[in-house]
């Protein structure tokens, strides 16, 4: 870990209040969220807790990766996915507004965390949600102008589900590394050339062969999608130091 990394790892304690700036909707079940808050500098990987309170004094946090770069100051972005059984994300999704606050304490995390310094090559593999602290890596090697070369797997189940998906098809088209493959695993639309099944053995070899046995690796999604990966990653000779994951609730593939 660089020392900018180390820095920035240790989890803050006290909250904050942030103000929605702005919502873009990314699919019919996930917004991002605009904040201004005064939290500290973070690092690409870590999160945040959001709490909510409700009038009779009854709280609940949930924990939310940053998707926006470091080089984006006091203001960060979260993505959310509305669970139609969770307990705060519907809320966030449907209810929430411009000019609202939120409660927010961080950036926590330390360990799933990417800076340029660290270097490369990278492989970052996604399922469904879990692509939002994989952004905030590909946004800051953008921001901060490496070329370092960096390979996208993501897994979704539809494309209407693929989150970013302009935005990532700008930066794989912009030549300064960056390659994004998708693959959808219940159902494509007519022309479709990307994969079409879940993430297996072979497709992780070929999306990683490229960029060869020494890559950092970094794998965040749903739990079985996160082992299947890794434990591929690990039989085709990657080091298990190299490859580090993130459970990121149910949703993805």
């Amino acid at each position: 870990m660089s020392s900018g990394a180390a820095a920035a790892a240790a989890p803050a304690t006290v909250w904050h209040e942030a103000t929605i700036e702005r919502i873009v909707r990314q699919t019919p079940r996930v917004k991002s969220f605009f904040l201004r808050t005064a939290l500290r500098p973070h690092v690409a990987g870590q999160h945040v807790d959001v709490r909510l309170t409700a009038e009779d004094g009854y709280q609940v946090e949930r924990s939310y990766s940053i998707a926006s770069p470091p080089e984006d100051g006091a203001r960060i972005t979260l993505t959310v996915e509305r669970l139609d059984n969770g307990e705060v994300s519907p809320y966030l999704v449907d209810e929430l507004r411009v000019g609202d606050r939120l409660e927010l304490r961080g950036p926590i995390g330390g360990y799933f965390v990417w800076d340029v310094p660290l270097g490369g090559p990278l492989f970052l593999v996604a399922g469904g949600s879990g692509v939002v602290p994989l952004m905030a890596m590909i946004r800051h090697r953008a921001r901060a102008g490496s070329h370092v070369p960096t390979r996208l797997l993501g897994s979704w189940r539809n494309a209407e589900d693929i989150i970013y998906r302009e935005e990532l098809d700008r930066s794989s088209a912009a030549g300064d590394g960056l390659e994004v493959v998708h693959t959808l695993t219940r159902s494509r639309p007519p022309g479709w050339t990307g994969y079409d099944r879940r993430i297996d053995d072979r497709m992780l070899a070929e999306v990683l062969e490229p960029l060869g046995a020494r890559a950092r690796c970094y794998i965040c999604g749903p739990t079985a999608l996160v082992e299947v990966a890794a434990n591929a990653l690990v039989r085709l000779g990657l080091p298990p130091d190299r490859v580090r994951t993130e459970r990121f609730g149910p949703t993805g593939t």
